[in-house]
């Protein structure tokens, strides 16, 4: 094992430009009433020095100025034209900056980039938990290379990310009936619903269809009404489409954007995932986090540009650090996750939206993992079969991270294990955002050789390769 020295630590100089809308409608026309106040030549000074202070091209930040224009032009009054500069200006003052990860940095994932353009060099893309103000936890990227004789490169991150937007999503209406059925919102109205929709509809046909349903009032009880609606719709909204303009990864930032993410995204697996018939994509299984309630999800790109956001259901999609297999086994998706807390599970569906099949796969057994023991990340195939890079907690809630093997063709076999932990926290690295603690969310092999990227604390990230060969040897003494 080899652990470099790069160190990913958090910024506050990396910030995402994003709307900033007043929930209370009277201060929203309060600063209306002193922008429209403001003189011309005032306005035209201001703006200069928004211009100076953001590090931004300025047609690129007026792109967005004139986008956060429109989220507001429902408050302006229908007979005012407006000019482009008072546009712009109106959209500056409904805009903020938000420090993603000004207080950490942390739960590295590592796959290969779908683009793969330079000889002798394995381009990569690097997705990290980022936390900033307010406790809110986004995901980040960051780009890198690998060469012929495992020197790492990362590529310096631009110092702004911007926000994505929402694409129209087409909800396939078999899929979304099924979420809907087994989350028991539908109250028995499913033809009513879903009868006058297309396949696939529209987020706004569905609205459509639940306000004739609410005009209609079918329910004798206006509580079931509410519930029904309000269901339905919360379950559109956590199941969407983003997509970004910008050309840099390190510009795109996946930014809390349903009710069930209000507080954060954590943990992203990512995987490159390979299809029966050979084509790829990655997905990445995630943790929503309302306040409250903790809700698997899951993210679907081909190109890190467009990403579609789903809801997972069924009985065995709950808890945290759930990762998907990189292809199919015997026919069927299979994923790791930890029902109970405690233990690692292994499940396998048809559907990877539903999971009902899990059965234990491995128990805290060591010192090391007494508490607790989970993965840190998709499995990776390998030769052998397939490697599982494990997380155990023990006394004082230590992290340490741990290896199994696991049969190629039956995964419910373990056939090696670590006894001690790969890597743990050694005195000097102890402290951290969070004390004691490392921990990754994926890694990837080259060749013979795993790289493995993780977090010490949950504030600086760094890289270790790992030797496979001499790896497996230890598993299997």
């Amino acid at each position: 094992m080899k652990r470099l020295p790069i160190k990913i630590t958090p910024s506050p100089t990396r910030t995402l430009v994003r709307p900033f809308v007043p929930g209370n409608i009277a201060q929203i026309q309060h600063i209306l009433e002193r922008i429209f106040s403001t003189p011309p030549e005032d306005q035209e000074r201001v703006m200069k020095g928004v211009y100076e202070r953001l590090d931004l091209p300025n047609d690129s930040i007026q792109t967005i100025f004139l986008r956060h224009f429109e989220l507001i032009q429902g408050h302006l009054p229908e007979s005012r034209v407006f000019s482009e500069e008072e546009k712009i200006f109106i959209g500056a003052c409904f805009t903020q900056q938000y420090a993603l990860e000004s207080t950490a940095l942390f739960n590295p994932s590592i796959v290969p980039h779908p683009v793969q353009d330079k000889a002798g060099v394995t381009k990569f893309i690097l997705s990290l938990r980022a936390i900033g103000e307010g406790h809110i936890s986004s995901i980040t990227f960051m780009e890198g290379e690998i060469d012929k004789e495992l020197n790492i490169k990362l590529i310096e991150n631009s110092p702004v990310i911007y926000e994505s937007q929402r694409k129209e999503h087409l909800y396939d209406k078999e899929l979304f009936m099924r979420k809907a059925g087994e989350l028991g919102i539908l109250f028995g109205a499913e033809q009513m619903v879903f009868e006058p929709l297309g396949d696939p509809f529209t987020f706004e046909q569905l609205e459509e269809v639940l306000n004739q349903i609410k005009g209609s009032k079918p329910f004798k009880s206006s509580i079931n009404m509410r519930r029904l609606v309000t269901g339905i719709r919360m379950l559109a909204l956590s199941n969407f489409t983003l997509t970004f303009t910008t050309d840099t990864i390190s510009e795109r930032a996946i930014y809390p954007a349903s009710p069930s993410q209000s507080n954060g995204l954590e943990d992203a697996r990512f995987v490159k995932f390979t299809e029966d018939d050979g084509s790829s994509i990655y997905y990445a299984t995630f943790t929503a986090y309302d306040g409250k309630i903790i809700m698997p999800e899951l993210l679907e790109t081909h190109d890190f540009i467009e990403f579609k956001v789903s809801t997972l259901n069924g009985k065995a999609a709950k808890n945290k650090g759930m990762a998907l297999f990189p292809r199919k086994v015997n026919g069927k998706y299979m994923m790791l996750g930890r029902q109970d807390n405690e233990s690692l599970y292994l499940m396998s569906s048809d559907n990877p939206y539903f999971w009902y099949e899990s059965q234990p796969l491995v128990k805290p057994t060591f010192d090391w993992e007494m508490i607790q023991i989970g993965n840190c990340g998709s499995p990776v195939e390998i030769d052998e079969g397939w490697l599982v890079i494990t997380h155990g907690v023990g006394p004082v809630r230590t992290y340490s991270i741990g290896a199994l093997l696991l049969d190629k063709d039956d995964p419910s076999k373990i056939i090696g294990r670590l006894k001690e932990p790969l890597l743990t926290p050694s005195k000097q690295e102890r402290f951290g955002y969070v004390p004691n603690v490392f921990y990754s969310c994926g890694a990837m092999a080259i060749g013979r050789t795993l790289v493995l990227p993780y977090a010490i604390g949950d504030v600086v990230t760094t890289f270790t390769l790992v030797d496979i060969d001499r790896l497996i040897k230890r598993m299997i003494e």
